[in-house]
């Protein structure tokens, strides 16, 4: 009897053991369910730390297409800040993106043959168009050749650790579409490939280090070479802008893309309140079938879910204390201890409702104190001493697209007001009074064993 109630007891314990486990599985399960994006992958993240919201296949490598431009945007604007090219700077156009260029039945806007162009036309016809010539133009001013211009890509791709990538021109068409002129070390039949989550960090990057591209993705339409013989309407592929056909609050990029092996893409990204989402949709599908607007309806998904569910909680105002660490100890200052606060507010990205589970975690920063968590006079007000950051052990955590996003997530504690360090006399005064303490301290330790 009692073997077969021991048996109940631990049978019971393991079910109680197993209920979070099953709560956490569907709650994650609900999200997919609730939210049934039709596409190969997905990805949901908030721009400003990269807290990943929602991924579906998030690291399975797939076709890119067009979104590929989103590297190439990202050299250029690199290029332009470091000052090796500038917009006005002419581009001869050669053969190849002559060639390209003149095809129709590709993205494009036509390019004159041995035409000169500047690099401001011709990144707009890119960002704007997807113009596949005006993008090889700009990759040839950028490396000389766009074979150079893929090594340079590649190397990019690594430096911002986006792990899952293959870049094999600067366009994102398939190789087998550029006339067997396909840059060297390549393969003619090679595409270019992300994952969604490397998709979404080159969008983080793109859009976190070179903000200004999203003045150039959110022009609904323009005139290349307005006033010429030659001018063109540009009317954006990105249909979700405000006025467009899938017109939705806030959008304001990023780029589109679409070939018969990567299917229909959209890197998109919408601000409301102070609060931008980046969202990754890969081979988008309606009904099961491949459709040009499934892309947006598909993304469409993704930010009414964010918009709706998501806000930004303060959890800690600027120049707050913390509970139980109001002051830290100071070192060889003519103050013997410091007060330190919070020197920005704690903004946190939460759901709705969920406020009140979250809790503040506050660590010293090791490297600036002492092994006795002391902060060594001088210094003057606003010396960080630690971070506080907020976790929510309830609810789903998907962790952060990047290492720098997760810092981002923290705001620095520092000193509130300048110590001083103390002289000489001062300093020697502390020691022999410390000195003849530990005397003291030693003989009162020792009368105390007598007894």
């Amino acid at each position: 009897m009692k073997k077969r109630l021991h048996r109940k007891v631990k049978s019971l314990l393991a079910l109680f053991m197993l209920v979070p486990i099953l709560a956490f599985g569907k709650t994650a399960q609900a999200e997919e369910n609730y939210l049934n994006i039709e596409s190969d992958a997905a990805m949901l993240i908030e721009a400003e730390t990269g807290k990943i919201i929602y991924e579906k296949n998030a690291d399975t490598v797939l076709g890119i297409a067009s979104m590929t431009k989103m590297m190439t945007e990202y050299l250029v604007l690199e290029a332009i800040a470091e000052k090796k090219i500038t917009w006005e700077q002419e581009v001869t156009i050669s053969d190849y993106a002559y060639q390209i260029s003149q095809d129709r039945g590709l993205s494009n806007v036509p390019l004159l043959k041995n035409g000169k162009y500047n690099v401001q036309e011709l990144y707009e016809a890119m960002a704007i168009y997807s113009a596949n010539g005006a993008t090889i133009a700009l990759s040839e001013i950028l490396a000389g050749s766009e074979s150079n211009f893929v090594k340079m890509m590649n190397a990019k791709a690594k430096e911002l650790e986006l792990e899952d990538y293959k870049f094999v021109n600067s366009t994102g068409l398939s190789n087998s579409l550029l006339k067997g002129s396909h840059p060297k070390g390549t393969e003619a039949n090679d595409e270019n490939v992300l994952s969604a989550k490397a998709t979404a960090k080159l969008a983080y990057y793109l859009v976190n280090d070179y903000p200004e591209v999203l003045e150039t993705a959110k022009v609904p339409k323009k005139v290349f070479r307005e006033g010429t013989d030659h001018q063109i309407q540009m009317d954006n592929w990105n249909w979700m802008l405000p006025g467009l056909v899938f017109g939705y609050e806030g959008v304001d990029g990023l780029k589109t893309g679409h070939t018969d092996f990567a299917g229909y893409c959209f890197t998109g990204t919408a601000e409301r309140d102070g609060v931008r989402y980046i969202t990754v949709i890969m081979n988008a599908q309606n009904n099961g079938k491949k459709s040009f607007e499934a892309r947006f309806q598909e993304t469409k998904k993704l930010l009414d879910y964010a918009f709706s569910n998501y806000q930004l909680e303060e959890l800690v105002p600027e120049g707050s204390q913390v509970k139980g660490k109001e002051s830290l100890p100071v070192a060889k200052g003519k103050e013997k201890e410091v007060e330190i606060q919070t020197k920005e507010p704690l903004n946190v990205l939460m759901k709705r409702g969920e406020k009140e589970s979250y809790k503040t975690n506050f660590e010293l920063d090791k490297k600036v104190l002492d092994n006795k968590e002391r902060v060594t006079a001088p210094f003057k007000a606003g010396q960080t001493v630690g971070y506080i950051s907020a976790t929510n052990e309830e609810g789903q955590n998907l962790g952060y697209l990047t290492k720098e996003g997760e810092k981002a997530a923290k705001v620095p504690v520092v000193t509130a007001t300048s110590v001083e360090k103390a002289n000489w006399f001062v300093l020697s005064m502390r020691s022999v009074g410390g000195f003849f303490g530990d005397i003291w301290s030693s003989a009162a330790d020792t009368v105390k064993s007598w007894f």
